[in-house]
C-alpha cells in the first residue's frame, strides 16, 4: 500500500472533521435549496452524471498552462491572464461541487470536506498569485502559482478518490443500473468498513 493510499484511507476515517463538515453541509442546504428545475440540471441530470468533474477542467487547465508559461521568458502577461481565467472558471465548478457535497455522508463527506479545503487553498493561492503579478511582483506570483498547483493536485487526487474509490455520484441519474427504483437517491457510505476492500478480509 502506498503512502498516498494510506493517507486517503486515513482521511476516510477522520471523524474529527465530522462536526465542521456537517455544519458546512447544512449551510449549503440553506444556501442551495432543492429547486428541481435548477439544481437537477446543475447536478448533471441532463448528461447522466455529475457536471463537477467536467467543469473543474477549466480552472485546472488554465492554471497548469500558466505555470508552463511562467517557465518561458516573455510570456508573463499571458500567464497572468490565464491565472485570472482560472479564477473566473472556479465559480461554476464551486457551485456544482457544492451541490454534490450536500448529499454526502460518512467517509464520502470527510473526503469531500478535505477536497473542499484543498481547492479553497488553491483558489486563495491563485488569488495571491494574480494580485502579486498585478503589483509587478512576478517571482512572488509564480511562487504562489506553484503552491496553488500543488493544492490543485491534492484536490484532484481527493476528487478521484471520491469517485473511483467511494463511488460518489455513480448512477445518481441512472438508478436502474444500480438496481434501485427510479427516483431513489444514491445511498451514501455511512461507515468506513472493509466492504470496499475485499483484499483486507
Amino acid at each position: 500500500m502506498t503512502i498516498v493510499t494510506r493517507t486517503l484511507e486515513r482521511i476516510e476515517t477522520l471523524d474529527r472533521v465530522d462536526q465542521l463538515a456537517g455544519t458546512v453541509q447544512r449551510w449549503l442546504h440553506r444556501v442551495l435549496p432543492d429547486q428541481p428545475r435548477l439544481t437537477a440540471p446543475l447536478g448533471g441530470s441532463g448528461i447522466g452524471h455529475p457536471l463537477h468533474p467536467i467543469l473543474v477542467l477549466a480552472p485546472i487547465g488554465a492554471w497548469l498552462s500558466a505555470s508552463v508559461l511562467d517557465r518561458m521568458p516573455g510570456h508573463q502577461a499571458a500567464a497572468e491572464r490565464l491565472v485570472l481565467t482560472g479564477l473566473a472558471a472556479t465559480a461554476p465548478a464551486v457551485v456544482t461541487g457544492a451541490l454534490d457535497y450536500r448529499e454526502l455522508a460518512g467517509p464520502q463527506r470527510r473526503v469531500g470536506f478535505v477536497h473542499l479545503l484543498t481547492n479553497l487553498t488553491a483558489t486563495l493561492c491563485y488569488t495571491a498569485s494574480y494580485l502579486s503579478r498585478r503589483r509587478g511582483a512576478t517571482a512572488a506570483g509564480q511562487a504562489w502559482a506553484l503552491l496553488g498547483l500543488t493544492a490543485v493536485g491534492a484536490g484532484g487526487t481527493l476528487g478521484g478518490h471520491l469517485t473511483y474509490a467511494l463511488g460518489t455520484g455513480v448512477y445518481r441519474w441512472q438508478p436502474e443500473r444500480a438496481g434501485r427504483p427510479a427516483g431513489e437517491p444514491q445511498p451514501a457510505l455511512e461507515s468506513s468498513d472493509n466492504s470496499r476492500h475485499p483484499s483486507r478480509r
